[in-house]
């Protein structure tokens, strides 16, 4: 009996260690996508892990992601409706139009992507990669709006990120690299 008290204890204290362990590592998931987020929206956005575990219930538009567990660094975002229909899209690599404007936040930065290529995992001579840090993402509608805009990200303002694609996007840097 005292064999079987000291087994369901040593089970008790394993999972009670691991609930701990799971809501530590669930809170640093919730705050690491928080981080996409502007101020004003974190307490009213929905956070969703990779796993499509809810984090977090909020009643606004936005859904946000923490870090994709395969990047090294930091990239959590927040997507609109219009820009979850185009994460499905590219994720599932099926064509994609905008039928409205749509925003996204990435307030944390990104580890780096890049500029010219959707699928690049890395680096290479041509892809022209390019780590930025906190900023706003615009999918449109109107092909004027990024035709009227350069894709150099160096340039010092907004730049159109994957020209010439489905997933083409406006990017906006709102503070330092």
């Amino acid at each position: 009996m005292k064999r079987l008290i000291r087994y369901s204890v040593a089970l008790i204290s394993v999972g009670c260690a691991f609930g701990v362990l799971a809501d530590s590592h669930s809170d640093a998931l919730l705050q690491d996508a928080l981080s996409a987020a502007p101020p004003t929206l974190r307490d009213k956005v929905t956070v969703v892990d990779w796993d499509k575990n809810v984090l977090q219930e909020g009643d606004s538009q936005y859904t946000c992601f923490p870090t994709p567990p395969q990047l090294q660094g930091v990239a959590p975002m927040c997507f609109d409706g219009p820009w979850m229909a185009w994460a499905d899209a590219w994720m599932n690599k099926k064509p994609f139009e905008a039928s409205e404007l749509g925003i996204s936040y990435m307030l944390a930065g990104d580890g780096g992507a890049s500029n010219t290529d959707p699928y690049a995992e890395g680096e290479m001579a041509d892809n022209q990669w390019i780590v930025e840090g906190p900023h706003l993402m615009i999918i449109t509608p109107d092909q004027a709006l990024l035709d009227s805009l350069p894709t150099d990200p160096y340039y010092g303002g907004p730049y159109v990120m994957w020209k010439g694609t489905p997933y083409a996007h406006i990017m906006i840097p709102v503070g330092e690299r």
